[in-house]
């Protein structure tokens, strides 16, 4: 096993290794996700450009060159796409919801090859993940209907209490909603976090949905791994808003700017993936050496 997988880590060890593995598979890793997202990328440009959408900028109206971007942002949020182009960014969401977990899955591939010291190509790994389509997409569909459950009934609950509180006093009302709300928040992070890791069971123990195995895994191990997602989804956005508003303020709301998004969420995309992957391992070697401690007590005790 390679040495950097064979111990349990701390927080700032998690974050090391993402990004040390990150940095040295970077090309294997980025090739996965252009492969797999890359046309789905290209086919979203091809519509944008068919529905009138310019390709260096998107500018408005205005005296200034600032005033010509910003209304340019403006009128192409305002615009109501036409019904070829609607159709073809639909199409373009359910590829990119079929595709993406397969990525995924292949970086999960190749992280359990670097972790056993086995080689790996870029095909070998896609075509590992694509054995596996079925119950990944499967088991994603339900892990978001859960989400949908999860999500619908504190809305309903927090309304209710709002309304109720609101008859009292308005603050009354909006700070119960203020406290459910984050009662709920932090309620809904803790479950979904427990079952978060279905993916790697079914992707690498060929175990449907997961949801038992990723509870078994994540025990005593919750509210660090949720500080983990928060601080990768924090580093992600960062990312993601800089980027966005650097370029978009010489491009405009336009093609290339999208297109330049696009690569740089396929950056994310590899980070947030080899930040799942490395969590998981971490939690497989707990969780091994918890059982191989049991197996030793169980025999002293005989």
């Amino acid at each position: 096993m390679n040495t950097m997988f064979n111990k349990p880590k701390g927080f700032s060890q998690i974050l090391d290794h993402t990004f040390s593995l990150s940095k040295n598979r970077f090309k294997e890793f980025f090739m996965i996700l252009l492969i797999l997202m890359g046309p789905i990328y290209l086919l979203q440009a091809l519509i944008q450009l068919l529905s009138g959408v310019s390709f260096f900028q998107e500018l408005g109206s205005g005296s200034t060159w600032y005033e010509k971007v910003l209304s340019g942002v403006i009128d192409s949020e305002a615009a109501v796409p036409s019904f070829g182009a609607s159709i073809g960014m639909f199409f373009v969401g359910l590829l990119s919801f079929i595709l993406l977990p397969v990525a995924e899955a292949a970086i999960l591939f190749a992280i359990n090859s670097i972790r056993n010291n086995e080689e790996f190509t870029v095909g070998s790994v896609i075509r590992q993940a694509f054995s596996r389509f079925w119950p990944i997409i499967g088991s994603s569909i339900l892990y978001g209907l859960i989400i949908f459950g999860l999500m619908i009934v504190p809305v309903f609950f927090i309304s209710l209490i709002g309304i109720s509180g609101s008859m009292i006093h308005p603050a009354i009302g909006i700070i119960l909603s203020i406290l459910f709300l984050l009662g709920f928040a932090v309620g809904i992070g803790y479950l979904l976090t427990r079952w978060s890791f279905y993916f790697a069971s079914v992707v690498l123990e060929r175990e449907s949905p997961g949801f038992t195995n990723s509870w078994r895994l994540t025990s005593k191990r919750t509210w660090i791994l949720m500080g983990l997602y928060i601080l990768f989804f924090f580093i992600i956005s960062c990312i993601s808003f800089a980027i966005e508003m650097t370029f978009g303020i010489f491009l405009g709301n336009s093609v290339l700017l999208s297109i330049i998004v696009n690569i740089a969420s396929l950056f994310t995309s590899m980070i947030l993936a080899v930040g799942y992957g490395v969590m998981y391992f971490d939690l497989k070697i707990r969780h091994d050496a918890d059982d191989l401690k049991e197996m030793i007590d169980d025999y002293h005790a005989f």
